[in-house]
């Protein structure tokens, strides 16, 4: 039932798409779609897919828009989730001069990381400390910067 519920929402996301990426509903059956995609373990491609829409999504929206910073947040969710995380990934491309930021790279908890970090700053200055989202980034950062310290 999985795989139809995934059809399905690749079939809305579609329908959308017709009105164009930086179109509010366009970008959230995407991040639903992505959503999705990390459940159900296919993790490359809804990094590859978040990484394709948000920049586009950025450019039309700006940086501080609630739906770029989720799609920030998400996309920063799969890297965690990525099997290509591992602290010796890490290591290797660091001494290749890997940019760590750069989804591809291997370095998917040090992109992670950053993402995290740059939306826990957006969120704190758009819409304070106290709210919830705020704190619930600011908890995956605790997470992430925990895994890496243990790496």
């Amino acid at each position: 039932r999985h795989d139809e519920a995934l059809a399905l929402e690749r079939k809305i996301h579609a329908s959308f798409a017709t009105r164009g990426n930086s179109d509010e509903n366009t970008i959230i059956s995407g991040v639903n779609l992505c959503g999705s995609l990390q459940k159900l373990g296919r993790i490359d491609e809804a990094i590859s897919f978040m990484s394709d829409e948000l920049l586009p999504v950025a450019r039309k929206l700006g940086v501080d828009h609630h739906l770029t910073l989720s799609l920030s947040q998400n996309l920063a969710k799969a890297l965690m989730s990525s099997p290509k995380r591992t602290r010796e990934n890490l290591r290797l491309n660091q001494q290749r001069g890997i940019d760590a930021i750069h989804p591809n790279s291997g370095d998917d908890m040090l992109a992670a990381e950053a993402m995290v970090q740059d939306v826990v700053q957006r969120r704190r200055r758009v819409f304070g400390p106290a709210h919830p989202d705020t704190r619930k980034v600011e908890s995956n950062l605790s997470i992430i910067r925990g895994i890496l310290a243990r790496a």
